[in-house]
């Protein structure tokens, strides 16, 4: 029986079949719309370094067809065959995406699904419908990506730009076609297919790029094709310099070299400006900022033209260009990061989030946010341990930014694991997950115990922490202040190693270390420690 996902849930491809060899089938459609559907081959930073796993329609499969296109069937609109086991090492994810061809919105869509079939059998669903969406026209369907193992994640992530924002998601670019003439374009050419004609629109342009064209000529009195002018008058005397000498060599623009000579009587082309003169001679106007005396029209920039630049900027082009950098940054993930200090959580139906009360910063969509209580029995052990958390429940679908005081965020997915987190480094976590106070048995200490929280299951919870962490294997060896550390897994076990002496009272002075927890455990357990002590 097939394992239903929902957005955000995540699986190992080895919890669902033992197989390496699937078939991944798609199911989209609505009334008047064609979709285009693809697979990006995505390399350890989800970028699309190697074009040659961009898998579509008209790129069918890979070099070593690991991934191959395999068109409509079975019920499918389009499917795929993935053999896991031979894709290459620099490909880290596999995203399969939709997209419409033309206009429409994938609000409109009827219910469709995402696949997964192994040996036979159908082994994963991710079903969902035009509710999920809003004017998106573009969606990220679902992923199956290496991390230690191949697992596979339900998305449903869309973009409002449609193909483009999409190929900008994964690092591609999409260049803009040079004006030409008018013609009628083949209707089945798909959107992101390269337009029909010998001339592409990635290749240079065949004639002049606008704003690099010269001067509209000026009227002539013989439209003959253009050729070098025997007599020296028939040029007329541009408005600036003198005219140049018949014979006279023509300077090259910029001062830069010449890739091919310039024609002297080319129709409308202003004659060139009289050369810089010694620095010994005078000049009879100052020039500022020790400009040359005669400055250099600018590609089309007619003679006698202020010194503007060709294609005029705004103060909106200059904002925008400081401020790109600092755009939102979407994923397709549950969470996102947006900056060292800000992530990001995407709310679907069913899948809130538990998040401390007031580390909203922003938040687009539809979402409700309610007090979450923990209970008679919770506040009372919070207030014994140091570990309450006061939160809030965020549910609904849109996106909720979350931060707090700047402190660093860092997401830590878990798969069925746990981790101990002290509850003052909880940011936000998945209501999915399971949470309890765990003790730490100590002597010699007040109180006898420390507490952190457990976290358990599969989701992710947020951790702050004041400056940059170290994540550091746990050894025999391994000691933290306790004041320091922000989690460890919980499969190590922690000891409390306190160097309080009764001679203290008799000598003044300490060392001011005096509480340390020491871990120990198996390889692969870890501890984080931030530099800031609470």
């Amino acid at each position: 029986m097939a394992r239903e996902f929902q957005r955000g849930h995540k699986a190992k491809i080895s919890d669902l079949t033992a197989g390496t060899d699937l078939y991944v089938g798609v199911r989209i459609s609505a009334p008047g719309l064609t979709f285009d559907i693809s697979c990006f081959g995505l390399d350890a930073d989800e970028r699309l370094s190697d074009d040659r796993y961009f898998v579509f329609f008209n790129q069918p499969k890979t070099p070593e067809e690991s991934i191959q296109l395999l068109g409509a069937q079975a019920g499918d609109t389009e499917s795929f065959r993935v053999t896991l086991d031979r894709i290459p090492a620099h490909i880290k994810k596999l995203s399969f995406t939709a997209t419409i061809d033309g206009a429409g919105q994938m609000s409109q869509i009827d219910p469709g699904y995402l696949r997964i079939v192994a040996g036979g059998e159908e082994v994963a669903r991710y079903a969902f419908d035009g509710s999920e969406f809003t004017s998106e026209r573009a969606v990220m369907l679902g992923d199956i990506y290496l991390k230690d193992v191949w697992r596979f994640a339900a998305v449903g992530q869309g973009f409002d730009g449609g193909l483009e924002a999409l190929l900008r998601n994964f690092g591609g670019e999409v260049l803009e076609e040079e004006p030409t003439t008018p013609a009628a374009a083949p209707a089945e050419a798909p959107g992101f297919a390269p337009p029909a004609g010998p001339v592409p629109g990635f290749a240079p342009p065949a004639g002049p790029a606008p704003g690099f064209a010269p001067p509209a000529p000026a009227p002539v009195s013989q439209p003959a094709a253009p050729a070098p002018v025997s007599q020296p008058a028939a040029p007329a005397a541009p408005a600036f310099g003198p005219p140049t000498q018949p014979g006279q060599p023509v300077p090259p623009p910029y001062g830069n070299q010449p890739t091919m000579p310039a024609q002297p009587g080319f129709p409308g082309q202003a004659a060139p400006p009289a050369p810089v003169p010694p620095p010994a001679q005078p000049a009879p106007v100052p020039n500022p900022f020790g400009q040359p005396q005669a400055p250099q029209q600018p590609f089309g920039q007619f003679p006698g033209q202020s010194g503007a630049q060709p294609v005029p900027q705004g103060p909106a082009a200059g904002i925008g260009a400081v401020l790109e950098k600092y755009r939102e940054a979407p994923t397709g993930r549950r969470w996102t990061s947006q900056n060292p200090s800000l992530i990001r959580a995407d709310l679907g139906d069913g899948q809130p989030v538990l998040a401390r009360q007031g580390s909203m910063v922003l938040y687009q969509g539809k979402v409700d946010f309610s007090y979450k209580g923990a209970g008679l029995a919770g506040r009372i052990v919070g207030n014994a341990t140091g570990q309450e958390m006061q939160l809030m429940r965020c549910s609904g679908r849109g996106q909720v930014f979350f931060a707090e005081n700047a402190a660093h965020v860092h997401p830590i997915e878990l798969q069925g694991d746990a981790i101990c987190v002290s509850a003052d480094n909880v940011l936000a976590f998945d209501e999915s997950l399971q949470y309890e106070v765990r003790r730490i048995e100590g002597h010699g200490i007040p109180g006898g115990a420390l507490f952190a929280m457990q976290f358990q299951g599969t989701g992710t919870v947020v951790v702050t922490t004041r400056g940059t962490p170290v994540v550091l294997p746990v050894t025999p060896t391994t000691f933290a202040d306790c004041q320091a550390v922000v989690a460890w897994s919980a499969g190590a076990q922690v000891i409390i190693s306190s160097q309080v002496r009764l001679r203290r009272n008799a000598y003044p002075g300490h060392s001011g270390e005096t509480v340390n927890l020491q871990f120990r455990g198996a390889p692969g357990n870890f501890i984080v420690v931030q530099p800031y002590e609470v």
